[in-house]
């Protein structure tokens, strides 16, 4: 019995870490010279339906939050930073939002929190007051 016990325990199902340098490519267009896939059009039409079917539902992740404030500079301090970070970071959505009474400025849909920490490094120079936050980010194209 105890023996038993002990195969059970040691049933842990492993996950491999996601490679977040590959989030939203397409695999094709990463591979190297001299990689050729054999794939029918049908399984590459099912991958471009799939992917289409989800991309509304939202999937766990990661922002980073930069502004937060409800002083009365807050629109025009939300507007300034959300063109300076579009600017600044192009391959990143950027989100402004007004909840009643608070002006929101976030960034990026990350999957992981690795991800997001290497922007939210370079982002903590110039905005201090700048976190990571759990959300719903967009699905991943």
């Amino acid at each position: 019995m105890l023996a038993a016990a002990s195969l059970q325990a040691q049933e842990v199902e492993r996950t491999a870490p996601v490679d977040s340098l590959l989030l939203g490519k397409n695999i094709f267009t990463v591979m190297g010279p001299g990689v050729k896939v054999v794939q029918s059009d049908e399984v590459r039409q099912a991958m471009t339906q799939y992917v289409g079917k989800n991309a509304t539902k939202p999937i766990s992740g990661y922002r980073i939050r930069v502004f937060y404030d409800n002083t009365p500079q807050a629109r025009t301090r939300s507007e300034a930073i959300e063109n300076a970070l579009m600017e600044q970071y192009p391959e990143h959505k950027v989100y402004r939002s007004f909840e009643s009474p608070n002006y929101k400025v976030l960034i990026g849909n990350f999957r992981s929190k690795d991800e997001a920490l290497r922007i939210f490094n370079a982002l903590k120079k110039t905005y201090p007051t700048a976190y990571i936050i759990k959300d719903n980010i967009e699905y991943p194209l």
